[in-house]
């Protein structure tokens, strides 16, 4: 069996790769990248090998990823850093003679810019790019928005009843973290998955409408869908108290969505896990206990 190490093992993703792959993987073949063990001691105690590294120091990932076979790269959630950093992974990936590399991207339409989403697009584009040249046999997990963005973005709908948000008629096929990371285990443990790129997500897109509706017949009540223009959602929202950094970053993500940036329903992540992905519905009623 392949030495497998996955970086970013103590966040939502790469902890669901982790357990997904230990249902079939021997722990001693497995590795994962901490910036610090003891938030990996779960994981140690089942055996999983745990290396301390940290995107930013190279000398740190090129000495983790030695004798790894296959690498699942989680993108990092330093957001003005990303570039750098997953820069340092690739060839670190490289010098240390990594054979295969996961990399968990993202679903989108544009790649000129103009997308409202541009600022996390950056260094997305750039490690697909880096990873092509690099002559690393690699797998991009183009990712839909999580499901579990939903309650983030909507706040306390059962309570106001609305759902305001400047998303317009867009639509997104989300899909959860829990499914997704299901399915880099099963890229990991499978065969074919050599220099490809799949869109991971759910074969159905919603738009808040849709979203709406879902929340009214689960609830019993009206859920409505009022969706503002960028500007009269910023000043709503910072009149309630809401941080400008959040307000900017849901608001660049809904018009993002209004503009169909993410809107790419495939069958590819039902064909790796082997069943239906988790669908709205199903996620709506277990997050809002319905």
């Amino acid at each position: 069996m392949s030495n497998i190490l996955v970086t970013g093992a103590t966040g939502g993703l790469g902890k669901g790769v982790v357990e997904n792959l230990l249902k079939t993987v021997s722990p001693g073949a497995i590795s994962v990248l901490v910036r610090d063990p003891a938030k990996a001691a779960d994981l140690q105690a089942q055996g999983v090998i745990i290396k301390q590294g940290d995107y930013n120091d190279y000398a740190s990932l090129v000495a983790a990823f030695a004798g790894v076979d296959k690498l699942f790269l989680v993108s990092s959630n330093d957001v003005p850093n990303r570039g750098p950093q997953q820069t340092n992974a690739v060839n670190a990936a490289k010098e240390a003679g990594v054979q295969h590399v996961v990399y968990t991207s993202f679903q989108r339409k544009t790649e000129d810019g103009s997308s409202a989403a541009s600022a996390i697009a950056e260094a997305h584009l750039l490690t697909e790019k880096l990873l092509k040249e690099s002559g690393l046999t690699y797998t991009i997990l183009k990712n839909a928005l999580y499901l579990e963005v939903l309650p983030w973005f909507m706040g306390p709908v059962l309570d106001t009843n609305t759902i305001y948000l400047p998303a317009g008629e867009g639509k997104v096929p989300y899909a959860s973290r829990a499914d997704m990371g299901a399915a880099g285990a099963a890229v990991l443990t499978g065969t074919g998955h050599e220099n490809q790129s799949y869109e991971i997500s759910n074969d159905t897109s919603y738009s808040f409408h849709d979203i709406a509706k879902i929340l009214s017949d689960l609830s019993g009540k009206t859920i409505q869908y009022v969706s503002p223009d960028a500007e009269a959602f910023g000043t709503a929202l910072a009149a309630a108290g809401v941080p400008a950094e959040a307000i900017q970053m849901t608001a660049s993500f809904c018009v993002a969505i209004g503009q169909g940036e993410f809107d790419f329903p495939a069958s590819t992540l039902e064909k790796l896990l082997g069943r239906k992905p988790e669908s709205a519905a199903e996620f709506l009623k277990a997050a809002y206990k319905l």
